[in-house]
């Protein structure tokens, strides 16, 4: 069952549900009584994306219309802006095939962009060649009405690298997920993401990884900041298949709850059958610190300033962990706007 068979179908009884366990906290069957009918075309110029001054080719998929297909060449080196946009009520599927050669780098900066109340399936296949690297930024900025999937499936190659930030303010119901086929072989992962939610917003940040082979290395933080009635969830899985000796693995997940009736629900997880490893995972949910408020307030700030002065500096961990610096201050500029607004 998923959300792109459904839409194919037009079949709700296809949709995922809290009967499915990875699926448990974002039931969309529950939720989508009825599909609403196929997007229309995007008529119109698009305004500029917030990458599109970084690099040098630009994809845009506008209500499921547009192909994303990236190939790096071997020992290339190529920065690209992708674009996912829902821009009108209705439900669309998008799919993107990225390749990257041996040795090859790609810098991708990739965003949701949403109007109205849709319903988008977005599926993304990253085929890594040996000793290539990737950098992939997601920046989703989903409408409160829309209900968005992002599934993206991640197979590494040994001496690749890959690092993921992803940020997100969520949706009526979002999920972004990340499953990768870890191979060992000096290859290195690291999964970063950051969760900013208020009002009634929904994000699920769902992650798989699988280590076949000796000696690969995976590291992740998440964060999240969850306040009125929204709701964030971490889901994350590291599994160390039997063979895959001296493997280095690192979890950790940390969320601010700020007010009464927001929820955060973490499930961090490693299976591990091989002896020779080094893995750990961390979990804590809390709220701001109480002196750390005080001691600025004394300093003149209002609680609003306050506040979210230190909400930033807590995310700021994980947004300063992105490579590239015009990208890392893109997405600094607007978790702040969405800290401070």
């Amino acid at each position: 069952m998923s959300l792109s068979t459904a839409i194919r179908d037009r079949d709700v009884a296809e949709l995922p549900s809290k009967r499915d366990e990875d699926w448990r906290w974002t039931d969309l069957r529950g939720l989508i009584r009825v599909l609403p009918p196929p997007s229309s075309p995007v008529e119109g110029d698009l305004d500029a994306g917030r990458f599109d001054e970084l690099v040098q080719r630009r994809i845009v998929v506008a209500n499921g219309r547009g192909e994303a297909v990236i190939d790096v060449p071997a020992g290339e080196t190529a920065w690209v802006s992708l674009r996912f946009i829902s821009a009108s009520d209705g439900a669309h599927a998008a799919s993107a095939s990225i390749v990257v050669g041996a040795g090859a780098t790609l810098h991708l900066f990739e965003t949701y962009e949403g109007q109205g109340a849709y319903v988008a399936q977005t599926s993304l296949t990253f085929a890594l060649g040996e000793g290539a690297a990737v950098e992939r930024v997601v920046l989703a900025n989903d409408s409160a009405g829309g209900v968005s999937v992002s599934q993206a499936e991640v197979r590494l190659a040994p001496r690749a690298d890959f690092a993921q930030t992803v940020v997100t303010s969520g949706g009526r119901r979002q999920r972004i997920e990340t499953r990768v086929a870890h191979p060992g072989g000096h290859a290195s992962l690291r999964l970063d993401g950051v969760y900013l939610l208020a009002e009634k917003a929904h994000a699920d940040l769902t992650t798989v990884v699988t280590h076949d082979g000796l000696d690969g290395s995976t590291e992740q933080l998440t964060k999240g900041v969850v306040r009125d009635q929204a709701r964030g969830v971490f889901q994350g899985r590291i599994v160390v298949a039997e063979g895959a000796d001296r493997t280095d693995a690192k979890m950790g997940h940390h969320a601010l709850i700020l007010s009464d009736k927001a929820e955060v629900d973490a499930k961090p997880e490693l299976e591990i059958y091989a002896d020779d490893v080094a893995c750990a995972h961390g979990n804590t949910v809390g709220a701001l610190d109480d002196d750390a408020l005080f001691y600025a307030r004394q300093r003149g700030m209002s609680e609003v300033e306050a506040r979210a002065l230190l909400t930033e500096a807590f995310i700021g961990e994980v947004i300063d962990r992105i490579d590239q610096d015009e990208a890392r201050e893109v997405v600094r500029a607007w978790a702040a706007e969405r800290l401070r607004g």
